[in-house]
């Protein structure tokens, strides 16, 4: 089991931290098929097979872990309408469903949720929770830090959703583009990133956003508290966790991956438990 720090414990019982939410954790959904979401790496996999040809090229990329190049050679080559109507087919049309995982994560009644995934696998279930209460932000929507500054709950789609596919990010272009055009989202994510304390749950740590939001951070702000990054571990050895932890100010905690991951899930039905603990102790000292 994750043994959960305590300054963790206290800013999600004070509402001062923000979950940010992986393709790992939507992996754990699956539909009536027992179908589940695609990795990134399987989905760029499976859309190289809607080409007719030049796939060694890209299966070089994929390889390599390049995934950003892979992407953006297979979205020129199969065009908007194309790529879109295949990520909506392999994220959205399959219907998954919510898992355990998704009922923890929104116990943890973290008034900021943030989500590179472009299903909407958490939102959907929040929503039917919390009876249609939680405001759900794009990152060009124009009112985000409206919301972000208002009493209400959020869910921040860092890169786009289904429901709306030209403003999907994927491709590395469309990831510089999003900077560019859309500052004032980084802008909110790096206030968020100074104010409050974020716990990465199913992410990877090739994302070209958060690595460059939390590297202005560690070296902005150097001596600042780490944040808190959630990964199995055997994706990460101990040379590399040391690195990540000085130039991304983060404390890496690991579990075991065995039996699709259950410790992850049992762990995190913990921290539950750990914040309502924390949560009670705050009310009835009056120490909020």
């Amino acid at each position: 089991m994750i043994q959960w720090p305590k300054t963790l414990v206290r800013d999600i019982a004070r509402r001062k931290a923000v979950v940010f939410i992986g393709a790992g954790i939507s992996r754990n959904s699956t539909n009536k098929d027992g179908l589940r979401p695609p990795t990134w790496e399987a989905f760029l996999l499976e859309a190289l097979e809607q080409l007719p040809d030049g796939q060694e090229e890209i299966k070089r990329f994929i390889n390599e872990k390049d995934y950003l190049t892979a992407c953006e050679i297979i979205y020129n080559r199969m065009g908007r309408t194309a790529f879109n109507d295949f990520a909506i087919q392999k994220f959205q049309r399959p219907g998954f469903e919510s898992h355990e995982i998704h009922e923890s994560i929104f116990k943890l009644d973290s008034r900021i949720v943030a989500t590179p995934n472009v299903d909407k696998i958490y939102e959907t279930y929040a929503n039917s929770v919390s009876k249609g209460t939680i405001a759900v932000k794009n990152y060009h929507d124009a009112d985000l830090a409206n919301k972000i500054r208002s009493e209400d709950f959020v869910i921040i789609k860092v890169h786009g959703t289904t429901e709306s596919p030209d403003g999907m990010i994927f491709t590395r272009k469309q990831y510089a583009e999003a900077r560019y055009k859309h500052a004032s989202f980084y802008q909110i994510m790096s206030a968020l990133v100074l104010t409050h304390t974020f716990i990465f749950l199913g992410c990877g740590f090739s994302d070209p956003d958060i690595r460059l939001i939390l590297e202005e951070y560690t070296f902005k702000h150097p001596g600042c508290r780490p944040h808190f990054f959630v990964t199995a571990m055997d994706n990460i050895n101990h040379d590399f966790k040391a690195t990540i932890e000085e130039n991304l100010s983060l404390n890496v905690l690991t579990y075991s991956s065995e039996n699709n991951h259950r410790e992850l899930v049992l762990s995190l039905a913990n921290l539950v438990l750990l914040v309502e603990e924390e949560k009670n102790d705050i009310a009835k000292n009056l120490v909020w």
